[in-house]
């Protein structure tokens, strides 16, 4: 450490996305110290759909109309599952995560620092990160690739390969016409959906996403999905004369999480794996954990449990079906192959 001197606080959260400024937000409304480190500064680019549900608007309290970044409301998608075409009656607002996810940790009157955190370690009844940051609680809010799951929740959580989700995407700034959200289901065998969202101020989000396990399986790629898709948007007139340069990442729906806490260190949103098993969504999961862990912190609730976060984001007939064509069939056909959920290896 040389001359650098240990910061010591009562709660560090490792990622300032929707998870970890969540429990930041909550943390600090019940007077519990805590300290936010994220390796980027915000706002920084993110790439994701980036809807909103009103469960999300409920959970974090929420003004839509006095949200300052503005959001579109959709009152219906329009939805397309294989060759049938049907428009599903629900609330959703697209926001921007680049404005979104800053507006959040600000809101949430943390301090944040700028850190990468890489090393994490249990210590003397603490928690010592990277040995400059010492902590009572930690939590991991670093998504996929958090180091807090990584050194102490791997072998509790296990991640399944067959629920990897991978996507490609782009965000740009478009004067689009159509205000509508379209999603269009299996479409050319994709395991997976592909969605169009416009945005607020000019804005549109549209790609790709499916599960990888099949697409290995089916010796596909995401990337022949996403050239599909374009042309797909330009014949039908929604995004012309753009040229993409789409982005991609990867993350995992929710299983059986049976530990999100070990001693006082704790896994949420897409760091514990909790996008829901429908519409592979993991910004309510991710705030839903947040609030969650921080009133087992604060002493409000006496144990974080992983049932209290939903693993659908919905329960009618499209979330069943859905969540059966993404992940039941294939946990099926894995127990009557007996086939392990074997993790990957991360």
């Amino acid at each position: 450490m040389g001359n650098r001197q240990l910061q010591v606080h009562e709660v560090i959260i490792i990622g300032g996305g929707p998870a970890g400024s969540s429990c930041a937000w909550q943390l600090r409304r019940h007077g519990v110290d805590c300290l936010v480190l994220d390796r980027q500064t915000f706002p920084r680019p993110k790439l994701c759909a980036g809807w909103i549900t009103p469960e999300v608007v409920r959970d974090l309290a929420l003004d839509v109309a006095a949200y300052p970044q503005g959001l579109v409301t959709f009152n219906r998608l329009h939805v397309k599952l294989w060759r049938l075409g049907f428009k599903l009656n629900t609330v959703q607002h697209s926001i921007r995560r680049y404005e979104f996810d800053a507006w959040l940790l600000a809101r949430s009157g943390a301090p944040v620092q700028t850190h990468y955190a890489r090393h994490v370690r249990y210590d003397n009844g603490g928690y010592l990160v990277d040995d400059r940051y010492r902590c009572r609680y930690l939590v991991g809010a670093g998504g996929t690739q958090c180091p807090v799951y990584r050194a102490l929740f791997r072998d509790h959580n296990p991640r399944a390969k067959t629920l990897q989700a991978v996507t490609l995407e782009e965000e740009f700034p478009y004067d689009w016409q159509d205000p509508d959200c379209r999603l269009w289901f299996f479409d050319r065998g994709l395991p997976g959906y592909s969605w169009y969202v416009p945005k607020a101020n000019g804005y549109i989000n549209v790609g790709v996403g499916g599960m990888a396990h099949k697409l290995k399986q089916r010796r596909d790629d995401i990337k022949n999905h996403w050239r599909h898709f374009t042309r797909l948007l330009a014949r039908q007139g929604l995004v012309t004369n753009h040229t993409y340069t789409p982005g991609g990442y990867s993350y995992y729906l929710r299983e059986n999480v049976d530990v999100g806490q070990v001693g006082n260190a704790f896994v949420v949103g897409d760091a514990a794996g909790l996008a829901t098993r429908d519409l592979c969504e993991g910004i309510g999961p991710a705030v839903k954990s947040g609030l969650l862990v921080a009133d087992v912190i604060a002493g409000k609730t006496p144990v974080y449990s992983l049932n209290e976060v939903a693993k659908t984001s919905g329960s009618g007939l499209m979330s069943q079906l859905l969540e059966y064509m993404f992940i039941t069939r294939r946990e099926r056909e894995r127990r009557l192959n007996k086939i392990p959920a074997s993790a990957t290896g991360e």
